[in-house]
């Protein structure tokens, strides 16, 4: 049993679809981001930077692995699963993991928060992230132009990507003229563990997207 730290995120979706993929037992444990529980001193013990997603593996000593990227890698190589085990292989679905690590989350992340949470709009700044967000996008597309996934069979590199491509127009980008892109979501998104997994936690949150937007600057703040 997994015991999964989390909220609704992209990178906390990163571990629920992953865990939907590879059909684990999860206990779902969702953390009040404004109320700083992932600051709390239990908390730091399983994830020391106190970020979610976190979890913890009950039937492996309780380890804990924090990260996404980290815990999507624990996973599949728990299960022999969304990562090839062969040296060629692995590097090919690392290096579109670490494309999203390193560019597709921190691009769009920023784009997100220039552009929908700040009260001032910094126009620079918003189209910097915006731009290049759309050029990740595209580098992307021309990847998949003659391919069905971005590396070998469908992996974690797929959901990585995904789990945060698929909020684009929250940030103010836009995939219009990526047909490439769009198949490769629209492939995704079809998956019945890519609809279960974006629905954990589940979206019952009462509060209109213009608070949602009030109640995160505070949190960036911070």
């Amino acid at each position: 049993m997994i015991d999964l730290y989390t909220a609704r995120t992209p990178n906390g979706f990163k571990a629920t679809v992953v865990l939907e993929e590879l059909e684990l037992p999860y206990e779902t444990h969702v953390l009040k981001l404004m109320d700083n529980e992932q600051k709390e001193d239990w908390f730091l013990k399983i994830c020391p930077n106190g970020r979610i997603p976190a979890i913890v593996d009950r039937d492996a000593d309780n380890f804990a692995v924090f990260e996404s990227g980290a815990i999507m890698v624990y996973l599949a190589e728990k299960t022999g699963k969304l990562l090839p085990t062969d040296v060629k292989g692995r590097s090919q679905v690392m290096q579109w993991l670490m494309f999203q690590m390193g560019g597709i989350g921190p691009m769009m992340g920023q784009a997100n928060v220039f552009y929908r949470y700040f009260p001032e709009k910094i126009q620079p700044a918003i189209d910097r992230y915006q731009n290049e967000s759309r050029r990740l996008f595209e580098v992307i597309d021309g990847h998949l132009a003659d391919k069905e996934w971005l590396a070998g069979d469908y992996s974690i590199a797929d959901i990585a990507n995904w789990c945060w491509i698929r909020s684009y127009e929250w940030g103010g980008m836009s995939v219009d003229g990526l047909d490439h892109l769009k198949r490769w979501m629209t492939a995704i998104d079809a998956r019945p563990a890519s609809q279960r997994g974006i629905n954990v936690p589940p979206d019952d949150d009462p509060v209109s997207d213009e608070q949602r937007a009030k109640d995160i600057l505070k949190f960036v703040k911070k």
